[in-house]
């Protein structure tokens, strides 16, 4: 663990502050739309830019790191992040703030591929769990503590937007200063949905409509909180609770699921998170009046946290479930393939979720992750009747931060060997 934490900090470094400022991004993003007064519609739309861009970089990334290698690639597109940050202080308008959204997307994919591609060159098979874990734990605990910088200055001041800024071009200062020898790309070639489906037809229908949640729940949460009346301080700590409990979550849920049929522990986290998602609304009631007048918040805490250690780890569950049905030497492929299908459900999260909550109002935001929950279950039992449960050795529970790329999927220890890797005559071992 010294070792990878010796050879790896400035990497490390650098993605905290990647992280803390897109995690005070998104809740910054959301409230404000709030308080300009978009329509819930129009907030949807924006907000779904985002996925919309890391889909496009997704596909661009690796032509673009093959040619002109990993560290130019991350300087230029984290110095993209940051003056697009800047530039929705300066044009307010929906539409604008969708194409700096796709802008954004685009950016962190390309940061998120740099960043894992590397850790996959400074991993051996012993250490490869290790890197993955702490990898997780800085992306989850930066996004968290990024979420309660909502509070350094009103939302409607550009003071917040020139931290983000800060933060995010103070990210370039460690990598830029590595003395290592950058890796060697990898283009990694996934299944297409038609193999996808043919080897996992649960696997890549629930990753489709689980991008659709998770898309949702990460753009929309700071909007339903805005528009519940929540102060800045309790919107801080509800996105703070999804963030930190959703990882926490990962590890005991992929115990269970490594000892139970994989499949029955989907559905039943899935059909659990519909159901606290249902009770979150009971519990709201009258959460949104002023002071005084509003009922407590704790009991919507309480099941909002359940929710999310339901819902939060399902990513990681769909994945090992996938690896369950294919060959050892697939596993990467079919992590590609599903975060392709990931990707074209969350394109479509924000803006289905906002029309939702523009119907039925801000509990709408509930009822969405109801619906799209309860969807995975019923087809998890569906599928449980078609195909008997497959016991594939080669094949366990490996917590993914939701934000993984295919070169962080071969972080995950099951997969193809990987050499240790070589240090050239005369390097240093740090960074």
């Amino acid at each position: 663990m010294n070792k990878v934490l010796k050879n790896s900090w400035a990497l490390f470094l650098g993605m905290g502050c990647i992280m803390m400022a897109y995690g005070f991004q998104g809740s910054l993003l959301g409230v404000r739309a709030v308080q300009e007064e978009f329509s819930l519609t129009a907030t949807g739309f924006m907000m779904s830019g985002y996925f919309v861009g890391y889909f496009i970089g997704a596909a661009t990334i690796p032509t673009i790191i093959s040619r002109v290698g990993h560290i130019r690639v991350f300087a230029a597109f984290a110095s993209l992040a940051s003056l697009v940050i800047l530039a929705h202080s300066t044009i307010i308008h929906p539409f604008v703030w969708f194409l700096l959204r796709v802008l954004t997307g685009i950016s962190m994919v390309c940061i998120y591929t740099v960043a894992e591609s590397w850790l996959n060159d400074r991993s051996s098979n012993k250490n490869r769990g290790s890197v993955l874990s702490i990898y997780m734990v800085i992306l989850y605990g930066s996004m968290g503590i990024g979420m309660f910088l909502l509070n350094f200055s009103s939302p409607k001041n550009f003071e917040p937007f020139i931290l983000i800024s800060i933060i995010t071009s103070a990210a370039l200062i460690p990598i830029l200063l590595t003395k290592k020898k950058p890796p060697t790309f990898k283009k990694i070639k996934a299944m297409n949905l038609k193999e996808l489906y043919e080897a996992s037809p649960f696997g890549m229908v629930s990753s489709l409509f689980y991008g659709t949640i998770q898309s949702a729940l990460f753009t929309l949460l700071a909007v339903y909180a805005t528009s519940m009346n929540f102060t800045i301080l309790e919107i801080s700590i509800v996105t703070f609770l999804l963030a930190i409990s959703g990882a926490i979550a990962q590890f005991p849920i992929g115990k269970i699921s490594d000892i139970y049929d994989r499949r029955k522990v989907i559905v039943f986290s899935t059909f659990g998170a519909a159901v606290f998602a249902i009770i979150a609304i009971l519990v709201s009631r009258q959460m949104y009046l002023p002071d005084g007048l509003a009922t407590s918040k704790t009991w919507f805490y309480i099941f909002f946290i359940l929710f999310s250690f339901c819902s939060l780890p399902m990513f990681s569950l769909i994945l090992a479930h996938t690896n369950d049905n294919i060959s050892k030497d697939r596993f990467v492929a079919a992590g590609a393939g599903l975060q392709f299908a990931f990707g074209l459900g969350a394109m479509s999260g924000p803006f289905l979720c906002s029309i939702f909550m523009d119907v039925v109002g801000s509990n709408g935001f509930f009822i969405f992750l109801f619906v799209f929950h309860s969807l995975i279950g019923v087809f998890g039992v569906y599928r449980m009747k078609m195909r008997q449960t497959i016991d594939n050795p080669d094949s366990q529970f490996v917590a993914m931060p939701q934000t993984i790329t295919p070169a962080g999927i071969e972080l995950n220890p099951t997969t193809e060997p990987i050499d240790e890797p070589e240090k050239a005559e005369g390097e240093t071992k740090n960074y």
